[in-house]
């Protein structure tokens, strides 16, 4: 493995934790304490991932970001005690490519690592290398014709009726589908007490495809009504 990622925050106990993390994951660590470091550091072609607080000395991390954005294009994924999704699509659309709130679960912080860094080393551009007819949404790829739903690049293994459900939901990014929606062109049967037998179903597919099922970034919930799948860059 032995990626170098760039941690970047103004507490230095934080970003001698995060680096344990990911030391003990296999990668090299490079530390900044202020935006103006990160932008320094940021052009060093080594750098393969940079994780990024928000508030900060001397640059913010979002102005950072925007200057980093105009030499590297790399994944950068924003850490923030923020959790409003103000400030979430904020940084999003300002060019990270994940957003992390604290206090963050250190293997779900892993996890994402992992993930970013998979879409940019072993694909490259996901949408250069779209297949006709495949779906892709963020992390998320789907061939109808082959049936078949990818992870970063990974086969995600489904049953049957799990495949039924990605199927209908991958088509129609962002329409929110009632459990009894769902569950009559699924099963193709009446309707009657479905809600868990769909919620059941729903929260196998989450374990198989989120980064952290308990938070989904993909298939989310839309209380009282129905499930949506929620789209992505």
């Amino acid at each position: 493995m032995n990626e170098c990622i760039l941690v970047v925050d103004d507490d230095r106990e934080i970003v001698g934790a995060i680096a344990i993390v990911l030391e003990r994951e296999g990668y090299t660590v490079r530390r900044a304490y202020d935006g103006l470091g990160a932008v320094e550091q940021a052009l060093d072609p080594a750098v393969r991932l940079i994780l990024i607080d928000v508030m900060m000395p001397k640059l913010d991390g979002l102005s950072a970001l925007m200057r980093i954005r105009e030499k590297r294009n790399l994944p950068v994924i924003v850490l923030s005690a923020k959790s409003e999704d103000t400030d979430k699509i904020l940084g999003l659309s300002m060019g990270a490519d994940d957003y992390v709130t604290k206090p963050y679960n250190p293997q779900e912080l892993a996890a994402r690592v992992r993930s970013q860094l998979r879409r940019y080393t072993l694909l490259g551009d996901v949408h250069a290398e779209k297949r006709e007819g495949e779906i892709v949404n963020g992390r998320l790829s789907y061939d109808p014709e082959r049936r078949e739903l990818k992870a970063d690049g990974e086969l995600v293994k489904l049953t049957a009726t799990e495949l039924k459900i990605v199927d209908l939901l991958m088509r129609n990014p962002g329409r929110v589908f009632p459990a009894e929606e769902i569950y009559r062109r699924v099963w193709q049967s009446d309707s009657y007490a479905c809600e868990n037998t769909v919620m059941v179903h729903i929260r196998r597919i989450r374990e198989k495809i989120e980064l952290n099922p308990k938070e989904p970034d993909y298939i989310k919930v839309v209380w009282g009504i129905g499930y949506k799948m929620e789209q992505h860059n």
